[in-house]
């Protein structure tokens, strides 16, 4: 790792468990800017805040405008109402854009955040210049849909649970641990509601955009872990192949929040999505 990747990642560490400072939009999404340039903006997964980008913020402030935003009911933005289905979600992203009067953005989503850029990709246009879904799911199977909708239901009756995430996301390496550690502390922040209301979205919604990927004629990246048990390598796969310039890529060793396990990777892959274009593929 170079030198000025290392002071990047110190402040990528710091600015990850110090927290970042956040402005408000009049509609009541919180959002941290960085950077000047073509705009990336990062949406989260469920329970998490926009600090879990930490590593990319700190990376990509230095060539673009990025943007992190709070999903609804997360960190400091305001809640959808209950019951809000994934639509809902992409709606709200479509009115922030539109808050920011942002065009042509690079969209880069987590989990149940790439249900949104996936969803925002299929229903904005060229509003959105690029795609990018990390850990996203696609066609759940039977049983894996059966699962995430028994956790759903869940969480009215039992609260945020803490600990089966973190069993199902992270390995015992190093930065694993760490990694784990700072995702406890954002699951034990996360507002009950909020969070009840996004996974239910996101249990319900590995289907309502699936059949739209042939639509999306940006540049895609569809990235995942390769020991990620939920969003696996097979989804990424099925969805590249079916996106016209669309392209899979596996980190080895690594699940669910790869962003933060495998950070110097995954900026690597987002650079050179970053720099892709009309022959993307």
């Amino acid at each position: 790792m170079s030198t000025v990747e290392t002071i990047a990642q110190h402040n990528a560490n710091e600015a990850t468990v110090k927290g970042l400072p956040r402005l408000r939009t009049a509609g009541g999404t919180a959002y941290h800017e960085a950077g000047s340039g073509e705009p990336l903006v990062l949406i989260h997964g469920v329970g998490m805040r926009l600090e879990a980008w930490a590593p990319q913020i700190s990376a990509f402030a230095r060539t673009h405008r990025v943007i992190a935003v709070d999903m609804p009911g997360h960190g400091e933005s305001s809640k959808l109402p209950a019951a809000s289905p994934l639509e809902a979600f992409v709606d709200w992203f479509g009115g922030f854009l539109d808050e920011m009067a942002l065009d042509g953005a690079n969209v880069a989503g987590h989990s149940m955040g790439a249900l949104v850029a996936g969803g925002s990709a299929a229903s904005f246009g060229r509003r959105i210049k690029r795609v990018a879904y990390l850990n996203g799911v696609y066609r759940r199977d039977p049983d894996a849909k059966a699962a995430v909708l028994a956790r759903a239901a869940a969480i009215p009756l039992d609260g945020v649970d803490k600990e089966g995430p973190l069993l199902r996301w992270f390995g015992d390496d190093r930065q694993s641990v760490v990694a784990r550690d700072l995702t406890r502390n954002w699951l034990s922040l996360v507002d009950p509601q909020g969070y009840a209301t996004a996974y239910a979205a996101f249990a319900g919604g590995d289907e309502t955009y699936a059949d739209r990927w042939p639509d999306v004629h940006v540049p895609s990246l569809f990235l995942t872990g390769s020991d990620d048990p939920n969003s696996t390598p097979q989804m990424a796969e099925q969805m590249a192949s079916i996106t016209p310039k669309g392209w899979a890529r596996i980190v080895e060793g690594h699940r669910h929040m790869v962003n933060l396990t495998a950070p110097e990777i995954v900026n690597g892959l987002l650079a050179e999505w970053l720099l892709s274009g009309e022959d993307a593929g």
